[in-house]
């Protein structure tokens, strides 16, 4: 009896195992092994910039280097596409996750474009809001400041503005004409020479306005503002053809 006790007691406890194993690989594949079925992409895109649309960073996926459908999702290297993502420039941020009805979810965050650096002998390139730049885009075109003049070859070999002082400064600059209606509207181009220094081409006035480098930017453009606001109306809009602020509590008009 005592042997056949046993016999009975391992059968139970066999039993028990293969039971338990099961439910372990039920639960691994219920929490992480849902077959990646469909990508859906969710663009992040509030200031309507249209460089990348879903079709664009659905290729950006499916080229990652990995076999996507089909795959478990925790079998997918999110991370990886990820990063590949964020390589492209006109992107600032990127997150995946899978959901529950094996979903591949890419949320995608879209850069946005300040300015436009234009040259003669060189492509275009945009630089976006948190400084670094970007290339254009066949597909949209955006209606921003103009830089141009030999230094904005320097600001395109920094790849982000932030990481060289006069970029960092030049960029305050366009931050501070993009924040203000008014100079937003009357600052079309800035020319930079190879020292930095900074020549204005209005949209309105005729002047070209000489602002030296990117410093003082708020008081030289509250002289700027009395300017257009006493001078031009007694003298007339067309009188001057120059304008420099450089000088310390003097606006010179010729």
């Amino acid at each position: 009896m005592k042997w056949k006790l046993n016999i009975r007691t391992e059968i139970k406890v066999a039993a028990a195992l293969v039971g338990i194993s099961f439910l372990i690989a039920f639960s691994e594949r219920k929490q992480g092994g849902n077959l990646c079925n469909d990508i859906v992409i969710e663009l992040d895109n509030l200031n309507e910039n249209h460089f990348l649309d879903e079709a664009d960073v659905l290729k950006l996926v499916n080229n990652s280097g990995q076999v996507i459908k089909g795959i478990g999702i925790d079998r997918i290297n999110l991370k990886r596409i990820e990063a590949k993502l964020k390589y492209d420039k006109h992107i600032s941020d990127a997150q995946l996750f899978g959901d529950l009805k094996g979903t591949l979810i890419v949320n995608v965050k879209l850069r946005r474009p300040i300015a436009r650096i234009v040259q003669q002998d060189a492509p275009d390139a945009y630089i976006a809001e948190d400084g670094v730049v970007m290339p254009v885009s066949e597909k949209y075109t955006s209606r921003v400041l103009l830089l141009s003049g030999p230094f904005v070859k320097k600001l395109l070999e920094s790849e982000n503005l932030n990481k060289i002082e006069d970029g960092r400064q030049i960029l305050e600059m366009i931050e501070f004409i993009n924040n203000d209606k008014f100079w937003e509207a009357q600052v079309a181009q800035m020319d930079i020479n190879k020292e930095g220094r900074i020549t204005i081409y209005p949209q309105v006035t005729g002047q070209k306005v000489e602002f030296g480098r990117a410093e003082n930017i708020e008081t030289k453009f509250e002289k700027l503002m009395v300017f257009y606001k006493e001078i031009l109306p007694q003298r007339g809009w067309t009188k001057y053809e120059r304008v420099n602020l450089e000088y310390e509590g003097q606006v010179i008009a010729e």
